[in-house]
């Protein structure tokens, strides 16, 4: 059955379709709020929320609208309104994103590590992963968003551009200006982790 089928089932009485959409969903969902909010804990509750709102608004639902554009938009609104909230509280430490995490799901990392065949590529494969994270978490909001939405929710550009109101080549710019800025976080977060412990906790300060 197609998520629009599934729904429409949910709406006359049926949980399991519900159940069947959750299953379907709930991991790039996951991916892309942790990744989003850069804390484990407030993107479960993220997660939480968005499936409750689609059981809220379940009959308000359309069959002309796409159901995964639709819960993405939820999560995607989730995330603004948690940012908007983050700017009047101290931030978080950005790493608080654990190495090795369970769904971290950046499809860039899951190829760096897949192969992995002995214990030290795999912890490579984690300090790569735990070092994306925190570059990640310190892109610009507006860069973020359209870098997880095409990396995560495997979304076009053109879909990216009809969820945030801009236009294709002004997405285009800010996935741009997002892997530049990736790249040169990554080297230095490299760089501070091969000059040894002190180093990479003074570069943490700063």
């Amino acid at each position: 059955m197609t998520d629009e089928a599934l729904m429409a089932a949910y709406q006359k009485g049926d949980l399991a379709a519900f159940g069947e959409l959750v299953a379907r969903h709930e991991k790039r969902l996951w991916n892309f709020l942790r990744r989003f909010v850069r804390d484990k804990a407030t993107a479960e509750d993220l997660l939480q929320e968005v499936f409750l709102r689609v059981v809220k608004s379940a009959v308000e639902w359309q069959p002309s609208a796409k159901v995964s554009t639709w819960l993405f938009t939820i999560a995607r609104n989730l995330c603004t309104d948690q940012a908007r909230r983050a700017e009047f509280r101290q931030t978080e430490s950005l790493d608080q994103a654990k190495a090795g995490e369970d769904g971290s799901g950046l499809r860039r990392i899951d190829r760096v590590a897949a192969d992995s065949g002995d214990a030290e590529k795999e912890a490579m494969g984690r300090e790569i992963a735990s070092l994306i994270d925190r570059a990640v978490g310190e892109l610009p909001v507006e860069q973020r968003e359209v870098f997880l939405m095409r990396e995560v929710m495997d979304m076009s550009f053109a879909e990216i551009a009809a969820q945030v109101g801009a236009s294709e080549p002004t997405v285009k710019s800010r996935m741009r200006y997002a892997l530049q800025r990736l790249r040169s976080r990554l080297g230095e977060l490299h760089e501070a982790a091969a000059a040894g412990p002190d180093t990479a906790a003074a570069e943490e300060t700063q």
